[in-house]
């Protein structure tokens, strides 16, 4: 299987040597899609992160999240004792983008105009007329070139990227805007005034189970089917294809019978699948969400 490793264990989002981070101070995945694919009451793993799709799920199931990253796995457990938590590495990227968004004519009051609309349709003329613009077309697509993202990411984090990010990423915020109230929807205040979540955790959220390991290797030392849901994050972004191959066979392996799984990348290289569902997740960054039974993985 070659190296089988991922890159996640090096804690770090940059190329450079040093010690690992809080990459995620909250995690951008609706978890409502969780919810719908899992049976009430059953085991689920996930991915520790920042906590918050362990503490969404733990009202109604068991669960052990996961993480290959002490420092982020010690983040989460502080969360969900009730700790608010910090700005990770990632909204700390966010937050220099939005600095210069008022160049774009993103003004802070135009900005938190549109996120306090409801209705989808005056969603997307609300987009097309004031935040679509030429200057914010120009600049996002100047962000998300690879030359501008080779200066904050490794370039394993960078290979799996569609061509021509900046309208990629536009088209996906659009198909947001146009599905689901912005209103109710928390990833957009985050992401677009960089507001994040203060929901204390659960009562439940005391019975998650933190594991500090490798996700493929866990499972592999877990009894078969002993896992009735999976949902595994964004953690073959940047990963070879020989772990890959032990990740999946370490699923099947410890997934029950008509276990389901949830895989997420901001690569589009399923994007036309039937199992992805994307369009559901309100956070709005995801290529694919695909939602499908650990047998078909």
């Amino acid at each position: 299987m070659g190296t089988a490793v991922t890159i996640w264990e090096r804690g770090r989002l940059d190329a450079r040597v040093g010690p690992r981070q809080v990459l995620f101070g909250r995690m951008y995945e609706d978890t409502s899609v969780e919810l719908d694919a899992f049976r009430p009451g059953s085991r689920v793993l996930c991915i520790a992160s920042a906590g918050c799709t362990a503490m969404k799920l733990a009202p109604h199931h068991e669960v052990v999240a996961i993480d290959i990253n002490p420092v982020q796995l010690e983040y989460a457990s502080r969360r969900i004792e009730g700790d608010p938590g910090f700005r990770g590495k990632a909204e700390r990227v966010m937050d220099f983008m939005r600095f210069f968004a008022p160049l774009a004519g993103w003004w802070p009051s135009r900005v938190r105009a549109f996120v306090d609309l409801e209705d989808p349709a005056e969603q997307i003329q609300y987009w097309n007329r004031e935040l679509n613009t030429w200057r914010f077309r120009t600049a996002l697509d100047g962000l998300f070139s690879f030359t501008a993202l080779r200066s904050v990411y490794a370039p394993r984090f960078l290979d799996f990227l569609p061509k021509r990010l900046g309208k990629v990423m536009r088209g996906r915020m659009e198909r947001n805007f146009a599905r689901h109230p912005n209103r109710t929807n928390p990833y957009v205040r985050s992401l677009l005034l960089g507001e994040l979540s203060s929901d204390p955790p659960p009562p439940e959220a005391q019975n998650i189970h933190l594991v500090h390991a490798d996700a493929a290797a866990y499972l592999e030392s877990e009894p078969p089917g002993s896992f009735d849901g999976f949902t595994l994050s964004n953690i073959l972004d940047g990963a070879d294809d020989a772990y890959r191959a032990r990740l999946f066979a370490a699923v099947k392996r410890a997934a029950s019978p008509d276990a389901m799984t949830v895989l997420r990348s901001f690569g589009d290289a399923e994007a036309d699948s039937p199992a992805n569902r994307a369009a559901d997740d309100r956070s709005m960054l995801w290529g694919t969400v695909l939602v499908r039974r650990a047998s078909e993985l």
